[in-house]
C-alpha cells in the first residue's frame, strides 16, 4: 500500500517525536522519506520544513561552526550559486549548533542570502542520522568587537537533496566545504536533466 505524502510526513513526525533526544539514529539514505522538522531561522522565525518540501528541490546542508574558516567557505559558496540553484529549481538551508545570534552575525558578515536555521539540541541533525559532537566556544572580531560564539552541539558536515516529493534524493557525507554549492548543482543538474 503506497503511503500519500502527508501521511508519510506525518508519520516520519511521529517517529521523531518517539525517538529518545539522546538516542542517534540511522542515517538516512537516498530514497528514504525526508523528517518533518523546525528550528529558529537566523532572523528569529520559526523555519517549517513542510513549508518548503514541495514547493521546490530542498538543499539541507549541516555545517560544524558558524565564523570557522570551513563553514564560511561553504556558506559563501552556497551565496555565490544562488542564483544557479535557484534556475534548477532549488532552494537552501543550512544547519548548525550555532545559536540564533552566532548565526545572524555569520550571516550578517558574509551577506549570506539564504537562511541559516540554530539546532542547539542537535534534533535536526539527529533526525537526519548526522553525527553529533559536544559543542564548544570560539572567539571572533566582529566589526571591530570581539564576541564569542557558543554552539551546544557540533554536526559533522553532511549534504542532504530533497526532491518535491519529500524524499532524500543525494546525501554527501564525505562534503568538500568549499566545493560543495558545484557538487550540488551538478548532483541537481544530472537528477534533473
Amino acid at each position: 500500500m503506497r503511503m500519500s505524502r502527508t501521511a508519510a510526513h506525518v508519520l516520519s513526525i511521529i517517529s521523531l517525536a518517539a525517538a529518545p533526544a539522546a538516542a542517534q539514529q540511522g542515517a538516512l539514505d537516498v530514497g528514504d522519506v525526508a523528517p518533518v522538522f523546525e528550528a529558529r531561522a537566523d532572523d528569529g522565525t520559526l523555519w517549517r520544513s513542510p513549508e518548503h518540501v514541495g514547493e521546490r528541490i530542498l538543499v539541507v546542508y549541516f555545517y560544524p561552526a558558524a565564523m570557522t574558516s570551513g563553514c564560511t567557505a561553504q556558506a559563501c559558496a552556497f551565496r555565490d550559486n544562488r542564483t544557479r540553484l535557484e534556475e534548477l529549481g532549488a532552494t537552501v538551508v543550512g544547519v548548525s549548533g550555532d545559536r540564533v545570534e552566532n548565526l545572524q552575525l555569520f550571516k550578517q558578515s558574509n551577506r549570506l542570502n539564504f537562511p541559516l536555521l540554530s539546532d542547539p539540541d542537535g534534533a535536526v541533525a539527529r533526525a537526519f542520522g548526522v553525527p553529533l559532537r559536544a559543542g564548544g566556544t570560539i572567539s571572533r572580531n566582529v566589526d571591530g568587537r570581539d564576541v564569542e560564539l557558543t554552539r551546544d552541539v557540533t554536526a559533522a558536515r553532511w549534504t542532504f537533496i530533497i526532491g518535491r516529493d519529500g524524499r532524500i534524493l543525494f546525501r554527501e557525507t564525505e562534503v568538500d566545504a568549499e566545493g560543495d554549492s558545484e557538487a550540488v548543482i551538478q548532483v541537481i543538474r544530472r537528477l534533473t536533466g
